[in-house]
């Protein structure tokens, strides 16, 4: 999808000669899945505002668009992808240079029911609307999973008035990329909300006769005509395996820092393939958005015979939850420890602007250092506002390799209608320097 797209683009601003093609197998060749969420919450008015880049622009640009096309077979030797259309005829394709986008797929976990009436993920337009019909007629929804699209859809059907419960096999929320102190904090606002949170537990069935009526989870019976699974998602790499390209360790595509996968002149970006974490320098699967559009400009830039490199993903996410935002960046405590590496914690709670200005509203950041380097190697922020540039620095901080006493140094603005005079990711910084 945007991975795709993207790499389309930037190989035609890099080439204004070559043939560009881009195939997919939706109807739409690009919009924003990320956006889903807030279609459903209202927030957005249609599923069309999440249309990215009208047909007319592919025609500007001189690319080719092949929609409801599948590719089936991608052949290496021989430089050919086969391509079957919607209405069953085929085509061949020739390429010298290929960009993998396939993206990936909602996970099917070993849920009985899970095919029933008024079960959906949520990963399409069509999924979307489906998922806005049914609550037309819906009095009570579950939402299997707690990842950020998960909290995101529980968010949606509580705000639209749907008795709403998050059930999660782990203790708490958020847990890819949220400590469980932090976690514990946008679990308080979703229960002060009235989403019910069922967590450690994971959901077994799905019950009812054709039509879902309640999940089963932990020796509980939750109502719920409406059923989300939010479990997360799978690769899509089955054409790059059968055409004998390298996957990697996470399930993606293998790739190296010009996203090249194992077969020259293949190159692979979006959610299908596997990258690198600067931090530990262990393969990474990001699975998001913001990567996915990087990953394929840079992929698109060597597709047309330029250079380009993508130089890992921190996991850098931010999203808004009813009237906070929540973000995060590089790594965990538990993440860390898992790399065995010695971490010094700062956390510090303060506010948006100056206390005593009107709007002022209360954020809490923790960062992470390394104790050997000094290095700054994480940070997980909660607001009311303004926590997507605090996060943009950290990760900037984190891929400059920057040590706590820099951080603590930095010249940072002052003015009381828009942040305080200690800058709360500075004063986390200094919390965890005491520690040293």
């Amino acid at each position: 999808n945007s991975a795709g797209v993207e790499a389309a683009i930037m190989a035609r601003k890099k080439d204004r000669g070559a043939e560009v093609t881009v195939v997919t197998d939706e109807s739409v060749p690009t919009y924003s899945r990320c956006g889903l969420p807030f279609v459903l919450s209202g927030r957005i008015s249609s599923f069309e505002k999440l249309v990215v880049y009208p047909i007319s622009l592919y025609r500007l640009m001189k690319l080719g668009l092949r929609t409801e096309t599948r590719v089936t077979t991608i052949d290496v030797k021989g430089k050919t992808v086969e391509a079957q259309v919607k209405d069953g005829g085929k085509e061949t394709l020739e390429y010298d240079s290929l960009v993998i986008a396939t993206g990936a797929s909602p996970l099917r976990p070993p849920i009985e029911g899970l095919d029933k009436k008024g079960v959906f993920a949520l990963h399409t337009l069509e999924d979307g609307e489906g998922i806005a019909k049914a609550m037309k007629n819906a009095r009570s929804a579950a939402v299997i999973g707690a990842g950020y699209v998960g909290m995101e859809i529980a968010e949606a059907f509580i705000t639209m008035g749907l008795r709403t419960t998050v059930v999660n096999s782990q203790p708490t929320i958020l847990a890819k990329t949220f400590d469980a102190d932090m976690a514990d904090e946008v679990q308080k606002h979703f229960r002060e909300r009235g989403v019910e949170l069922v967590l450690g537990h994971r959901a077994d069935a799905i019950l009812g006769g054709e039509w879902a009526r309640a999940v089963s989870a932990g020796g509980m019976e939750i109502p719920a005509d409406l059923v989300i699974n939010a479990t997360g998602v799978r690769p899509n790499v089955g054409l790059a395996k059968e055409a004998g390209i390298e996957i990697g360790v996470t399930g993606g595509i293998k790739t190296n820092r010009r996203m090249e996968t194992s077969v020259k002149g293949v190159y692979a970006a979006g959610d299908c393939a596997e990258t690198t974490n600067p931090i530990t320098h262990s393969p990474a699967l990001p699975l998001l958005g913001a990567t996915a559009v990087r990953q394929g400009r840079v992929a698109g830039v060597n597709a047309a015979g330029g250079y380009s490199t993508y130089p890992g993903a921190l996991f850098s996410v931010v999203s808004q939850m009813f009237d906070f935002e929540v973000g995060a960046t590089g790594l965990t405590e538990s993440w860390a420890r898992e790399y065995g590496l010695d971490i010094i914690v700062g956390k510090v709670r303060g506010h948006t602007r100056a206390p005593y200005y009107p709007g002022a509203k209360p954020i809490v950041v923790k960062i992470l250092l390394e104790r050997e380097s000094k290095h700054i190697v994480g940070g997980q922020i909660i607001g009311g506002e303004e926590v997507t540039q605090r996060i943009n620095a950290l990760s900037l901080a984190i891929q400059k390799n920057m040590c706590w006493y820099e951080l603590v140094k930095a010249d940072t603005c002052y003015a009381p209608s828009v942040c305080e005079a200690s800058e709360p990711i500075v004063m986390a910084a200094e919390m965890a320097s005491r520690k040293f």
